[in-house]
C-alpha cells in the first residue's frame, strides 16, 4: 500500500509528499529539504481547522473549556496516535544515524510528520481537503475530550484535597524511565512535604504523574 492510498488522498503534486515525510536528519544527508516548515504551517492549520470544529459543533462550552478540548487533541500524543494508523514510520525518511536509534518510530518525529502532511495537503488541494484529513482523523478524539473537559483530573483533586487547610508543598518526580524511545514507560512519585505519597507508572511522564495522583487520592480516601 502507498502512503497516499494510506491516508486517502492522492498528490497532485507528488514533491509534497515526499518532503512532507523527509526528517531534518535525511535532509541533512542528502542535501534535500526537510519537512520543518511544512510541519511549522501544519500546525497553525490544525489550530485553525480544530477550533473552527470545536466552535460550530459544540456551542454549549465556554472559551476555557474550548481551549482545553483543543490542547487536549493537538497535541504529540493524538498526533502521534494518527501517525500509527496510518503506518508512517513505514514511510518516513531519516537519517542512517537516526533510523538506527528508533527514530522512524520516535513520537516527536511522527506527530510532527503529521502536521506536515496537513500542510503538504492544503498546498496540494486546499484547506477543504486538509479539513477533511484534519476532521476524519481527529473528530473522535474531539468528541471524547468535549465529554470529559468539565471532570477534574486527580492531579487537580489531589491538589484541592491537600490545601483544604492551607498551602501544602506537592511534587511529582520522574523516578524510572525505561524502553525504547517510541515505547518507554515512566515511573512518577507524588511527594508532599517531602513524603512520597504514592507512585505511578505510565507511557508517558504525564500519564505516570497523573497515576501517582489517583493512587494518592484513593490512599486518602481509605
Amino acid at each position: 500500500m502507498t502512503i497516499e492510498e494510506n491516508i486517502g488522498y492522492n498528490f497532485k503534486d507528488k514533491a509534497l509528499i515526499e518532503e512532507a515525510l523527509t526528517h531534518t536528519s535525511y535532509a541533512n544527508e542528502n542535501n534535500v529539504k526537510s519537512n520543518e516548515k511544512l510541519e511549522f504551517l501544519g500546525d497553525s492549520i490544525l489550530e485553525f481547522i480544530s477550533s473552527k470544529y470545536l466552535y460550530n459543533k459544540f456551542p454549549n462550552l465556554n472559551e476555557g473549556e474550548l481551549t482545553k478540548v483543543r490542547a487536549t487533541v493537538v497535541c504529540e500524543d493524538s498526533l502521534y496516535e494518527v501517525a500509527k494508523k496510518h503506518e508512517i514510520s513505514e514511510y518516513i525518511k531519516v537519517g542512517r544515524s537516526e533510523r538506527s536509534n528508533g527514530g522512524n518510530n520516535r513520537p516527536a518525529i511522527l506527530a510532527d510528520s503529521i502536521e506536515a502532511i496537513i500542510a503538504a495537503i492544503y498546498f496540494d488541494g486546499g484547506l477543504d481537503k486538509a479539513e477533511k484529513f484534519i476532521i476524519d482523523n481527529l473528530e473522535e478524539a474531539m468528541k471524547s475530550a468535549s465529554k470529559n473537559v468539565g471532570v477534574k483530573d486527580h492531579k487537580t483533586m489531589l491538589q484541592e484535597k491537600l490545601q483544604q487547610n492551607g498551602d501544602i508543598d506537592i511534587e511529582y518526580k520522574i523516578i524510572d524511565e525505561h524502553g525504547p524511545d517510541h515505547d518507554k514507560t515512566f515511573t512518577a512519585e507524588v511527594i508532599v512535604n517531602q513524603r512520597i505519597l504514592a507512585t505511578g507508572i505510565g507511557k508517558s511522564k504525564k500519564h505516570a504523574e497523573m497515576q501517582a495522583a489517583q493512587k494518592a487520592l484513593e490512599s486518602l480516601n481509605k
